[in-house]
């Protein structure tokens, strides 16, 4: 009686991870069982890094406009309660984008946080 190989639904489960093994170095892009926890882990990995790039691009952001920040003579803290009592809707990736491209344009923002505060 010949062995059962599961046909081609098998091979079409085991090529659709191959697949994604692409690039892996040693056996982790030949061998099924190798590369199925390979491709698990990375898998895992891609989800969770995607959320903590949001994490690192805000700290970023934030360490940005805290130097741009320090340069106008306020803190950083000082500078977004500022915004936010002064209803100044800009979010930390356009301050912090400004802050580098147009520095002059940043300094005017202080301002007007600062200025109408008091």
């Amino acid at each position: 009686m010949p062995r059962v190989t599961r046909g081609f639904k098998a091979r079409r489960r085991r090529n659709k991870v191959l697949t994604l093994a692409k690039g892996f170095r040693g056996g982790k892009h030949r061998l099924f069982k190798t590369a199925a926890e390979a491709v698990d882990r990375a898998l895992c990995y891609a989800y969770r890094d995607r959320r903590v790039k949001k994490r690192e691009f805000r700290q970023l952001w934030i360490a940005r406009i805290n130097a741009a920040a320090k340069q106008n003579g306020v803190s950083y803290s000082r500078l977004i309660n500022g915004l936010t009592k002064n209803s100044i809707a800009l979010d930390r990736k356009v301050l912090s984008n400004l802050a580098i491209v147009d520095p002059n344009a940043f300094t005017a923002v202080v301002r007007a946080s600062a200025g109408q505060a008091s």
